[in-house]
């Protein structure tokens, strides 16, 4: 069978490719897959307690077995095509008119928060990420941006239904940024509606806090003296060690 393999952030310069093709036996799994290429690439054995692994846009352990067109993705932590109409790289709503978005154009967080916000809202908590000048002591020239569009998108989604079942809040709305950014600029807009403030400000928090750690959006810092991709941590139920054996 064959499968389609993508690499992310750092894995990208560790393998010295985005994708490849490769033939597997009928018995192959994600772990025996990532095997032959740790096999290849030592520093992603190193990297395997940090790696998370997706099977068609979902997230999946190393023993999930593969098949004939399968599309798999090696996504080291999270920092965490063509544009649609309107700008987004892609979008999608919920039937309680929640938004969720990826776009290369800059954020405009205000009409985010007229497109959700209704009569019965008396709170709007709007919270953004913006890119500032320095990190770790050095500073920064500008941040790029890339994602996993497909998964993380529906992973936004995911999310934001389950922070509008577990909170008393109306509708929720996500964007992030792609590609280049310049200081001072929106990487992402999380904008929350309610009836009461409270209950927007903790969605609100547990929305950017976990945004940060399921999505698989990657981060890479350009200083005076360098580059460097930004690693964080995957959310701990994401990541049974891709080293793991199958």
């Amino acid at each position: 069978m064959t499968v389609r393999v993508l690499f992310f952030g750092l894995l990208k310069d560790v393998v010295g490719r985005s994708e490849d093709t490769v033939t597997l036996p009928a018995n192959a799994t994600i772990g025996t897959l990532f095997a032959s290429y740790a096999s290849q690439h030592p520093r992603l054995h190193e990297m395997a307690d940090s790696i998370a692994l997706a099977r068609n846009h979902e997230f999946a352990a190393p023993e999930v077995a593969l098949s004939d067109g399968d599309e798999v993705a090696l996504m080291p932590p999270v920092s965490g095509g063509a544009d649609v109409p309107d700008g987004w790289v892609g979008a999608a709503s919920d039937g309680n008119d929640s938004f969720y978005a990826l776009t290369r154009k800059p954020i405009d967080s205000p009409a985010l928060a007229r497109r959700i916000v209704s009569g019965a809202d008396g709170a709007v908590i709007t919270f953004e990420g913006v890119v500032r000048n320095n990190s770790g002591g050095r500073t920064t020239k500008y941040l790029e941006y890339e994602c996993y569009a497909p998964m993380a998108l529906k992973t936004m989604q995911q999310l934001g239904q389950e922070i509008v079942g577990r909170h008393a809040i109306h509708r929720i709305a996500m964007v992030h940024r792609l590609g280049r950014l310049a200081i001072g600029e929106a990487s992402v807009s999380i904008v929350v509606v309610a009836a009461h403030r409270l209950a927007a400000y903790e969605a609100s928090l547990e929305a950017i806090n976990r945004l940060k750690k399921i999505v698989p959006i990657w981060k890479k810092e350009y200083f005076e003296t360098g580059e460097a991709w930004v690693e964080g941590d995957w959310e701990e139920a994401l990541t049974r060690s891709a080293g793991t054996s199958p």
